[in-house]
């Protein structure tokens, strides 16, 4: 499911991130890869604040769509 979908404090794992080259390689700059664990810290009118490899990242709602999580895993 996309990660605008998780709630908060709900962990997970990235298993595809989405969308034009430019976006999946700028999300993996800021540490969004396949595989990593990451957790919803806070959501307001979906813009989220995430941690992922040990840091916190804001991203929009648009941004968010192209993540796919998988909560069960974890």
């Amino acid at each position: 499911m996309p990660l605008s979908m998780f709630q908060t404090g709900e962990p997970g794992m990235i298993k595809k991130i989405g969308g034009r080259e430019d976006t999946r390689r700028f999300l993996e700059n800021l540490g969004f890869v396949i595989g990593a664990i990451i957790t919803v810290i806070s959501d307001t009118n979906g813009n989220m604040i995430v941690n992922v490899k040990d840091s916190r990242v804001a991203i929009g709602k648009e941004m968010a769509n192209k993540i796919f999580v998988s909560g069960s895993s974890v």
